[in-house]
């Protein structure tokens, strides 16, 4: 039970901080984004055993030249198309569980086109439509919660069929399920809430946070289990690091950014 209260504040404070920024201004919202980027950044490296300031360098530059000075939109889109390949990779990694290919070999395609990518096309969606759309990145920001704390009760109290024990011994068939209702449900509410979209898209995007936030999080737990740790920090007390909140939606946010240049295209 202790857990459980230790979590759920250490969530509301995280919470609090990021909505407070995104309804302050674009600013404030990029500006979070980095330092969360920095830390997950700082995190990443110790996984994949990297030191150096490369890194840091590379993030700093991407974040100023795509997100805040908004360059032009094709780097975005070959940005994009990279991202998404070198995240399907990963994909096929976890799943050839003998093959360490990324996981190992390529640690700075994974921290270029995984990590830092990661956060840029998520500070890249509340402009989908030119305008920051605070709601947006809102909606994703509640689809993802609510979907790992779901996946979190459900697995905990009735989970029994492992879904990738190899990787990560804690999640259930159950969890990943319960975490997907759980989605879909607050997909529902949000959009009673909000004038952005219509339902369908609502609902479609909830799926998509669920399948790709799960696969996100077993990414990060086949990172986590070649390191040897069980979290990827501790600067969360109930969460552990930064990076183990935030790899469901770091994963995601290329395919959501996808997703909605998409939608907006044939709307």
């Amino acid at each position: 039970m202790k857990e459980v209260i230790v979590r759920f504040l250490s969530g509301v404070l995280y919470i609090s901080i990021i909505l407070f920024s995104l309804f302050m201004s674009r600013e404030w919202y990029i500006g979070l984004l980095f330092i969360l980027a920095v830390i997950t950044l700082n995190e990443f490296l110790k996984l994949v055993s990297l030191k150096g300031i490369i890194a840091y360098i590379i993030l700093a530059i991407s974040f100023y030249f795509l997100s805040y000075k908004e360059i032009n939109s094709s780097i975005i889109l070959i940005l994009l198309s990279v991202t998404i390949l070198v995240n399907l990779f990963l994909i096929r990694d976890i799943l050839v569980l003998n093959k360490t290919s990324l996981f190992k070999s390529k640690r700075y395609f994974c921290i270029i086109f995984y990590i830092i990518s990661g956060f840029v096309f998520l500070s890249l969606i509340p402009f989908t439509n030119k305008v920051f759309e605070p709601k947006i990145i809102l909606g994703i920001f509640i689809l993802v919660w609510t979907n790992d704390t779901f996946a979190y009760l459900v697995g905990k109290g009735v989970g029994k069929r492992k879904l990738m024990e190899k990787i990560s011994p804690k999640k259930t068939i159950e969890g990943f399920f319960g975490g997907m209702a759980g989605a879909l449900l607050a997909s529902f509410i949000f959009f009673k809430f909000t004038s952005i979209y219509n339902l369908i898209f609502w609902l479609f995007l909830a799926l998509l946070v669920s399948v790709l936030g799960t696969i996100g999080d077993l990414i990060q737990s086949k990172f986590k289990r070649l390191a040897g740790v069980k979290n990827s920090g501790n600067i969360m007390p109930g969460h552990g690091g930064v990076y183990d909140r935030l790899d469901s939606i770091v994963f995601a946010s290329p395919f959501i950014y996808l997703f909605i240049i998409i939608i907006n295209y044939v709307s």
